[in-house]
């Protein structure tokens, strides 16, 4: 190989860690830290008092296009099947671009749903910070509403323990629905 081509590749290398440099400080947070969760896995959780409407921590990760997105996702999903890891890390950014969070880098991933959740995942241009809903305290999980589609609402059973829970992660949008299916359902299991 030609010292041009080594060099090249050198130079591409250094700046694909500078730009993951850049993003993981823009990831860290004075108000969190990363944790066991009794919801799921690991959790994020205050560690120095969080005002409501606060911005306290961004979501980083890499921006792919929609085709990678998809594919991304997919790949994620049939991991989690097999795991029961966490599904999908993924946030629409544009029309033509996404943000996949899934890099070890990104301790924002790490929050977990609740039905009643504290915080909510705000897009301001083409990033995505999550702030808070209300004054959130000490050592107090972290969490927000994962906004999931209904249609497949029995792949996602939620353990977020809220007196508000409905026992699947769908977004707040969907619970009616999400009401009305399992009435109908549970009517259909009687007959």
């Amino acid at each position: 190989m030609g010292k041009n081509k080594k060099k090249d590749r050198k130079h591409s290398e250094d700046k694909q860690e500078r730009r993951i440099e850049k993003l993981r400080r823009r990831g860290e947070s004075d108000f969190v830290e990363v944790r066991g969760s009794v919801i799921h896995g690991q959790g994020v959780y205050c560690i120095d008092p969080i005002e409501k409407e606060q911005y306290f921590i961004e979501y980083v990760g890499n921006r792919v296009s929609k085709e990678e997105s998809e594919k991304r996702a997919l790949k994620q999903f049939e991991e989690h099947e097999k795991s029961g890891a966490a599904a999908v890390y993924i946030f629409n950014l544009t029309k033509k671009w996404d943000l996949d969070g899934n890099v070890e880098w990104n301790p924002a991933r790490l929050i977990n749903h609740s039905c009643n959740p504290n915080s909510e995942a705000i897009q301001d241009g083409k990033r995505i910070f999550i702030q808070a809903l209300r004054d959130i305290g000490v050592d107090e999980e972290i969490t927000f509403d994962y906004g999931f589609d209904v249609d497949c609402y029995e792949d996602h059973p939620c353990r977020c323990g809220s007196s508000d829970c409905i026992g699947y992660i769908v977004g707040r949008d969907y619970h009616d629905d999400l009401a009305d299916r399992l009435a109908a359902k549970e009517t259909s299991d009687v007959s």
